[in-house]
């Protein structure tokens, strides 16, 4: 479950894990969304009771539709994510989704066939082949489901989620700026709602967690280093920053143990939408996201420029050929 939570003393991006069961591969099949090809990446939002039963359904259902939007527009890969949003009453935002332990070749190999951006090429460049990963050292690498959509691995990868769907984000609308009757309008919903989806999508780490699932890195841990140019796997010290090359650092991690995602953003300077703590009274737009996003296999439409949201709406085989663990994975932000 991953989490998106408060300020310190208020709420805070936050991850709970837990082990699934491994599995045998069974057969191959080409992975997509089961529907026809589209022009660019389809989210199909599904919403439940809990927000079409509320007293502000149609402007949350709204926000949703419009925080969106940008994924629909910036990304051209031909494939659906099916997300399901319902109502949360604590914390602010949470995600469960599932992972799918791959070889790394399997990953590297789909990052190479995926690759059109400079992003792409300059993240390429360092990262090394082989059956072994360059951040621990294992030839395995976790990876959610939208993710492997989105890289077109082959394979059955079932995402084991009511309804089939990639992710499951919870959202506490009653401290949110478009929320049920008697929110206290806190924090930019827009911002809460794209956490989680990015989340969903496929950002995210493994470093610090217990369970021995995650001993080995997520795909975006491939572009985690520290200040030296160096990949790390650890809390040893707060020192990781997101970077393609180990030079250029476009965000630094929360990598302490303070209650946040590891995978998500040091808070502190201008709000960013994958900081590990929300700012009260901020509306974060995407911006460094995106190219995470890009460089972890979804596939960014040149010419298109990331604009900010109408301020309306500020607010889970190894490849397929051996075995292939799978993990649930829940992240809630609470306070």
């Amino acid at each position: 479950m991953g989490s998106l939570q408060l300020p310190q003393g208020c709420a805070r991006f936050s991850r709970l894990r837990s082990l699934a069961v491994l599995s045998t591969a069974l057969g191959l099949a080409l992975l997509g969304s089961g529907s026809a090809a589209h022009a660019q990446l389809v989210i199909t939002p599904i919403f439940d009771s809990t927000i079409t039963g509320g007293t502000n359904a149609a402007a949350i259902q709204a926000a949703i539709n419009a925080a969106l939007v940008p994924y629909q527009t910036l990304f051209s890969d031909p494939i659906n994510i099916g997300i399901q949003f319902g109502e949360m009453s604590s914390g602010l935002g949470q995600s469960s989704t599932v992972l799918y332990k791959l070889q790394y070749a399997t990953v590297h190999n789909a990052l190479i066939a995926d690759a059109t951006s400079a992003d792409d090429a300059t993240a390429l460049a360092h990262l090394t082949g082989g059956a072994n990963n360059p951040v621990t050292g294992s030839t395995f690498i976790n990876i959610k489901t939208a993710n492997i959509k989105a890289l077109g691995i082959a394979g059955s990868f079932p995402s084991g989620l009511p309804g089939g769907v990639d992710g499951i984000i919870g959202l506490n609308t009653h401290i949110t700026d478009i929320g049920n009757a008697g929110t206290t309008g806190q924090y930019s919903l827009s911002a809460v709602i794209q956490h989680e989806i990015d989340e969903v999508l496929g950002l995210g780490s493994d470093v610090g967690e217990s369970d021995p699932f995650f001993a080995d890195p997520a795909v975006e841990d491939l572009y985690r280093y520290n200040a030296a140019g160096a990949r790390t796997f650890s809390l040893a010290s707060d020192d990781a920053f997101l970077s393609l090359d180990g030079t250029t650092d476009l965000a630094r991690y929360n990598n302490v143990n303070n209650g946040g995602d590891t995978g998500d953003y040091h808070t502190g300077g201008t709000p960013q939408v994958q900081d590990a703590f929300a700012t009260p009274g901020a509306h974060p737009v995407l911006g460094v996201e995106l190219r995470a996003l890009d460089a972890i296999g979804y596939t960014r439409v040149t010419g298109v420029a990331a604009t900010p949201e109408p301020s309306a709406y500020a607010m889970l085989g190894a490849g397929a050929l051996a075995l292939s663990g799978y993990g649930l994975r829940r992240r809630k932000r609470s306070k």
